[in-house]
């Protein structure tokens, strides 16, 4: 029996306009810094081509044996505010060019 694919792309309503997210990177070591590293979202405009990319502050690392974060698991409030800060920041989504890294605090702000 096949299994479904579940979708790694999501759909959010920010003032009016539509964005589209992904879970960018699951919280990790880092091997630069050595230290606990935060996830990190991929969103852009449903009809834009530039991303942002949002990166969050460490949390403490999961214990040994703890599942993996899933992206359905991420509070759609803070998407929210993640999004509102990268605009907030300059973040122009219906421009062209490299994606755009913005680091937000733990709310999203």
């Amino acid at each position: 029996m096949a299994r479904n694919k579940q979708s790694t792309e999501f759909e959010i309503e920010v003032g009016g306009e539509i964005y589209v997210w992904r879970l960018q990177r699951l919280p990790q070591w880092s091997t630069d810094a050595n230290e606990w590293r935060g996830k990190a979202i991929a969103v852009r405009h449903k009809d834009g081509k530039r991303e942002a990319v949002v990166e969050f502050p460490s949390e403490r690392p999961p214990k040994f044996g703890a599942p993996p974060l899933k992206a359905a698991q991420i509070p759609k409030p803070l998407i929210v505010r993640a999004i509102t800060s990268a605009i907030a920041a300059g973040w122009s989504p219906m421009s062209r060019g490299r994606p755009v890294t913005i680091v937000v605090d733990a709310t999203g702000a």
